[in-house]
């Protein structure tokens, strides 16, 4: 495995992969691997003939108050990390490598950043939209990996992946959750070990919504109290950012459900703000968390 800093050179090598006719893979990350990280990174490897894997914690998608300086980082380790799955090459650059002192330019998709996480984090998917862009330049992935926990990034990497006409096929892979069922994620670092036992409840609290839908409940202001109910009497370490339910493709909220729906939620605790999310169709009554 190489490991890369300077943007051309990773470009340089891409462009001669793809001129050989080989098929790229592209992991964006920011770092401090875990168990979804590298599920990402070993389908990766098995759907392309070479894997690249970002590792920057990309300043343009942090607030003014947010974690920019404390996001985890353990840059040694997730180097052996990417090693042992197979990665061809760890790109880490510095952020005045991959922003100049007069940037200028930003990718934004805002019908579809404003809902959810963009109405607490303003320019957080202008940042995000633009650093990916700027990956999918410089390393002429033919595949991207992502996974679903985040599924407004995901969804807004997908559009304007099309709305740009740029040739790479968006993969969104299943949460990977800790054995509890909380979604694995860097920040879970920051919690209290009380945190950390109430978090689990995200989760069975978005599952609940999906038992009161397969038990005949469609109206989602209904939906939202409960579950919010569950919250307060099972995490009331967590504050609700926000608790949605709206469509899957357009992530516009629904007040009736008719057909599936995107159970959407973000919950701060002292230092970790947490996302989830549940895909739920009305219409199946057996439903398997693999496939959300």
């Amino acid at each position: 495995m190489d490991i890369v800093t300077v943007p051309s050179e990773l470009q340089a090598r891409c462009l001669a992969w793809r001129a050989e006719g080989l098929r790229l893979a592209l992991v964006p990350t920011m770092g401090f691997f875990h168990a979804g990280h590298t599920s990402l990174m070993r389908e990766g490897r098995k759907r392309a003939d070479r894997l690249v894997v970002s590792l920057f914690v990309n300043p343009a998608q942090f607030g003014p108050e947010e974690d920019l300086d404390r996001y985890p980082r353990d840059p040694e380790r997730d180097a052996r990390t990417a090693e042992g799955c197979g990665v061809d090459i760890l790109f880490m650059p510095a952020p005045e490598a991959m922003y100049a002192a007069d940037h200028a330019t930003w990718v934004e998709v805002p019908e579809l950043a404003a809902p959810l996480c963009g109405r607490s984090r303003p320019t957080h998917f202008r940042g995000v939209a633009t650093v990916v862009t700027k990956l999918f330049l410089l390393a002429q992935p033919h595949l991207a990996l992502f996974g679903r926990k985040d599924w407004q990034q995901l969804t807004i990497i997908r559009r304007l992946a099309r709305d740009l006409a740029i040739p790479v096929e968006v993969l969104g892979l299943p949460t990977v959750r800790e054995e509890d069922g909380l979604a694995m994620s860097s920040r879970n670092a920051y919690l209290s070990p009380e945190e950390r036992r109430q978090a689990p409840h995200i989760r069975k609290g978005l599952l609940f919504a999906r038992k009161l839908i397969q038990e005949g409940a469609r109206e989602t202001s209904l939906l939202d109290a409960a579950v919010r109910e569950y919250w307060a009497q099972h995490f009331p370490l967590g504050r609700v950012d926000y608790l949605s339910f709206v469509h899957p493709e357009t992530l516009r909220a629904v007040e009736h459900v008719r057909g599936p729906v995107l159970a959407a939620a973000a919950l701060q605790a002292q230092k970790a703000r947490l996302i989830d999310n549940l895909l739920i169709d009305p219409g199946c009554t057996v439903q398997s968390d693999l496939a959300l």
